[in-house]
């Protein structure tokens, strides 16, 4: 007989040694993470090294790590960096990454059952309600983010709001069309969404959008008046607190009054907008939220925990039970041992293998306290209201989207340009923000003009960081102008 053999290590203590380096090292990356490049291109002999074949014979630990240190640690998305402002990209910290070591160390499967971890995310998701002022009755789940938050909720609306039992009888039984409303500026998870539901993406109802780009209200309720009358069945109307675009926060209160008028599901995409319940001075802007049937939104976005962390809330426990519940044989729940224990997330949502996010967001949580996360909000907000009043300040910038929470929306116009060249100009500079290094805002398109978008749920930027993003943009903008640019 072979002998057995184990992954473990044969000495430990090399191993202890290695992993105490790579600890340090670590720490003194992110300690010292704004002498760095935000972002810089990956060279192509760099990008060489990860199409070698794969290994049959393993190498020294030292020997990976090294090629971690060189080849994989030099070129990150940036969002560690406190410039970096692209899409909505949460920042993480330091403890939060031993908190994640913690949890790759314990490795538990958190489906169920009688083990710790699973208290520990039931006490998360008891202190969220808490803090977003939610139905403490509501049922929950963490999951990889708030496009599976918004799946989950969505299934959650369409098996309650149907007529017949969609979970045995499947799509194909139902007479009318099942009907979702949302705003033009929706994210595009609940597209993927409503595809996985079977409705098709013809069952949404995209509504129009005003001035500050949320949604009309009177539009959506001639849409749903219309489709009544043509014999379709609405069954859920979505709500944006904090669209990716531009940060707009739709009237919640008002959509949950046409809700309840309809008898429809309320389901709440709120992304990152949702924290703003934390800040003392901006919890107004999502009044309402409490009203919502379900909540998806994430953590790792202006929560600042690492990656990945999302959550979505259901006011009706039982009604999430029943779009989730599933009984096996191998899965069979005893009075004592492993497979006892009242918490069982496999009843909650479609994986059956789930890691130990709810630590690190514990763990954070007890480090800084809700407090602390409002003040950082609050901070964001501010700064995004100054960035937008830098802007003001310049002639040749101009804002192109109200700024109503943390996202800032602005292009190079220098009076003289035709739109084509202007989006062009802008498009460059924001190639030169990121190719060197300054700086990661990311774009959008509004209105036809492409715009720099800087979207803030970062807890390293501090003002002078903005201060240097607007000089570097006129500073590009001038040097390309002396230039044609195709």
């Amino acid at each position: 007989m072979e002998p057995e053999e184990t992954l473990d290590p044969t000495d430990w203590e090399s191993l202890r040694i290695l992993g105490h380096k790579m600890l340090d090292d670590m720490l003194n990356h992110l300690r010292d993470i704004r002498k760095q490049p935000v972002w810089q291109p990956i060279p192509m002999k760099v990008k060489s090294k990860f199409k070698v074949p794969l290994p049959k014979e393993g190498q020294d630990r030292e020997t990976v790590y090294r090629e971690f240190i060189e080849n994989i640690l030099p070129y990150p998305l940036g969002n560690i960096h406190p410039r970096f402002w692209g899409w909505v990209v949460g920042t993480g910290t330091p403890f939060g990454m031993l908190a994640e070591m913690l949890a790759a160390t314990m490795n538990p499967n958190v489906v169920g059952g009688e083990h710790i971890a699973n208290y520990v995310e039931e006490q998360v998701i008891e202190w969220t309600k808490e803090m977003l002022g939610y139905d403490p009755n509501a049922s929950g789940i963490i999951v990889s983010g708030a496009s599976m938050a918004n799946f989950i909720g969505l299934t959650v609306a369409r098996n309650t709001k149907t007529d017949y039992n969609v979970i045995e009888e499947g799509m194909r039984a139902g007479k009318k069309d099942l009907l979702i409303y949302g705003s033009t500026e929706i994210h595009g998870s609940i597209d993927k969404a409503i595809q996985l539901l079977g409705l098709g993406t013809k069952s949404l109802r995209k509504i129009p959008v005003n001035e500050n780009f949320e949604i009309q209200i009177e539009k959506l309720r001639e849409s749903i008046e219309a489709d009544i009358q043509s014999g379709h069945k609405p069954i859920c109307i979505i709500g944006n607190a904090g669209t990716v675009n531009t940060g707009a926060i739709d009237d919640l209160n008002l959509l949950a009054e046409i809700a309840k008028e309809y008898n429809l599901w309320f389901h709440l995409d709120a992304a990152f907008g949702i924290w703003c319940k934390l800040s003392t001075i901006s919890h107004k802007l999502v009044e309402g939220i409490e009203k919502a049937d379900s909540i998806a939104f994430d953590y790792h976005k202006w929560m600042y925990i690492n990656y990945e962390a999302g959550c979505v809330l259901v006011k009706n426990k039982e009604e999430h039970l029943n779009a989730f519940n599933f009984s096996a044989d191998y899965a069979t729940h005893h009075e004592r041992g492993t497979s006892s224990g009242d918490i069982w997330y496999d009843y909650y949502g479609i994986q059956l293998s789930r890691g130990f996010r709810a630590l690190k967001i514990w763990m954070s949580i007890k480090e800084n306290g809700s407090e602390k996360y409002g003040r950082l909000i609050e901070q964001n907000i501010q700064q995004a209201r100054y960035l937008t009043n830098l802007i003001g300040i310049e002639q040749k910038l101009e804002i192109l989207a109200p700024t109503k929470t943390n996202i800032v929306n602005f292009r190079y116009n220098n009076g003289t340009t035709d739109l084509d060249t202007l989006n062009k100009l802008n498009k460059e500079i924001l190639f030169q923000l990121q190719e060197k290094g300054i700086a990661v805002p990311s774009n959008t398109m509004l209105n036809g003009n492409f715009a720099i978008r800087v979207a803030i749920v970062n807890h390293r930027s501090r003002k002078e960081d903005f201060e240097l993003l607007i000089n570097s943009i006129l500073d590009i903008a001038q040097s390309l102008e002396k230039k044609v640019i195709i």
